[in-house]
């Protein structure tokens, strides 16, 4: 009797105690649904999430923007700079067991710049069929059509699928449908479930080709959520192990209270900005656009809705040496009348003006709601309109169905200025929820190439110093802040650090589970 005491005792300690059973387990909360995870299509921030977890790329970002090897052990550069010649590691496999080769690379890039969607706007007149041949089985080569002198910094935005799977299930969309339920990556995390519009989870590869550390993440499930008092609740009860970076700052005040977390808080170089229309009246106006840049209240945006730092134009300081120092915006209704007076809408009343939202973000209605207040005090009629991540970036693919104004947070996709200006700036990727602006200006063309095609780190940076003070001039946005991101973190938790590039600070690989 005594052996059996002892017997069911040990069973039920084993029970209760998730450590042992099935290893550390990470609940992440995030207020977007994952689009896709396919890396032909990736995105935005929660695509890239996914990506960072489940795809390798030949390199990586640290958290100083320095390339890093990943799947590549090391690269050369010609003296010209048209070609990069990529050295696989020898060791680099995929979760299937079968290694990374070159031809998997070739396939890769092939299949991103057919399909055109996500990071192949990057490459566009950089690359084309043909332009990335393996030299043998562990030596792949890029060669450029053109002096690109920020492709190594997009690097990273290619993950390598494995074109032995992807080509057996290829049907009659080059894989789509295969990978968008689907992973053929190298990657430290498979993909155990995923239903869209709630939740995601991942599991650990215990093979993956680079190792783990101590306290390994052996799962991350990331539950979708759509209002503070869920986050709330999911804290309260234990099953949250991380916030998301986008909940209110009364979200982030609750959970510091409670025992289990502490707040972790990072600068990035992620811009928030509300997006103007430039196509539609009335934000076709450029007075217009000064008008509500000068009626938004950045003090209280700061102080009070969502603190985060300063940010004077469309770069961030992050980017020092390409960096234009210029004066705050400033809050100003008498100015934002006056502005009115010289449009095209002088002496007019209840002028119409469409703002959207995300729905999810408590503190982006708090926002609209601030600005539908000032602009109603100078001569608008604001319609605000709240709506999920994935409505955002459809209503964004037409000029007529983007609104005059929306609020979008946009960092760099790759650790260089041109990831700032080309996906929000550039014609070629008008269409996109970065671009938004709907600019499709020839001069901003110019300089964005000019910039592209110098590999004179001074030039470069005069060019970029013009571009930033065109278009702030154009009052293309109001540019409200860089974001200072907050996690709440169960304090077992270690791993955040920000890095450069979209999601690339929430691959779990580094993360550790620190408790006993």
């Amino acid at each position: 009797m005594r052996s059996s005491l002892i017997l069911v005792l040990g069973l039920c300690a084993l029970a209760l105690s998730p450590t042992f059973a099935a290893g550390h387990t990470a609940t992440v909360n995030t207020v977007q649904i994952f689009g896709t995870i396919d890396p032909a299509k990736i995105s935005d921030y929660t695509d890239y999430m996914a990506s960072a977890n489940l795809y390798d790329g030949l390199a990586n970002v640290d958290p100083d923007g320095n390339l890093v090897p990943e799947l590549a052990e090391k690269w050369d550069v010609s003296p010209d700079a048209t070609s990069v010649t990529f050295h696989i590691r020898p060791d680099a496999k995929f979760q299937d067991g079968s290694p990374v080769e070159a031809e998997d690379v070739v396939y890769s890039v092939e299949r991103l710049l057919k399909i055109n969607q996500g990071p192949a706007n990057l490459f566009a007149g950089v690359l084309k069929p043909g332009s990335v041949e393996a030299i043998d089985p562990k030596t792949v080569k890029f060669t450029l059509l053109k002096t690109f002198s920020p492709f190594l910094a997009t690097v990273p935005a290619i993950r390598i699928v494995n074109s032995k799977i992807v080509k057996a299930n290829a049907g009659a969309d080059d894989g789509q449908t295969y990978l968008s339920t689907h992973v053929a990556g190298a990657g430290p995390y498979t993909l155990k479930s995923w239903d869209r519009g709630s939740q995601m989870t991942i599991e650990r590869d215990p093979n993956y080709y680079r190792g783990w550390g101590e306290g390994p993440i052996d799962e991350v499930r990331f539950i979708i959520t759509n209002d503070e008092a869920t986050v709330r609740s999911m804290a309260a009860s234990g099953e949250l192990t991380m916030s998301s970076q986008y909940q209110s700052p009364d979200t982030y005040d609750a959970l510091s209270k409670m025992p289990r977390f502490k707040i972790v808080t990072g600068v990035t170089p992620v811009a928030f900005y509300l997006k103007f229309n430039s196509k539609v009246a009335p934000t076709d106006d450029v007075h217009i656009r000064k008008a509500i840049a000068l009626a938004t209240d950045y003090d209280t945006i700061h102080n009070t809705i969502i603190p985060g730092g300063e940010l004077t134009g469309p770069l961030p300081k992050t980017f020092a040496g390409a960096y234009l120092p210029t004066p705050a915006p400033k809050f100003d209704l008498e100015a934002a009348k006056a502005e009115i007076a010289k449009s095209g809408y002088a002496g007019k009343t209840d002028i119409p003006l469409s703002l959207t939202y995300v729905s999810s973000a408590k503190f982006e209605e708090e926002l609209a709601l601030l600005m539908q207040s000032n602009l109603e005090q100078i001569g608008f009629k604001v319609t605000l309109s709240g709506e999920p991540w994935n409505r955002v970036t459809e209503i964004a693919t037409k000029v007529e169905t983007t609104p005059n104004v929306t609020e979008v947070f946009f960092g760099p996709t790759y650790p260089s200025p041109d990831s700032m200006f080309y996906a929000q700036y550039d014609s070629k990727s008008a269409g996109t929820w970065a671009s938004m602006e709907w600019l499709q200006n020839p001069e901003i063309d110019k300089m964005i190439d000019a910039a592209r095609a110098t590999g004179d780190a001074a030039a470069q940076a005069k060019i970029y110093k013009d571009l930033q003070q065109t278009l702030i001039d154009q009052q293309t946005d109001a540019f409200l802040e860089t974001q200072v991101v907050r996690h709440a973190m169960d304090k077992c938790l270690d791993g955040y650090v920000p890095v450069p590039m979209q999601s690339f600070d929430y691959a779990f690989h580094k993360y550790k589970w620190t408790c006993s």
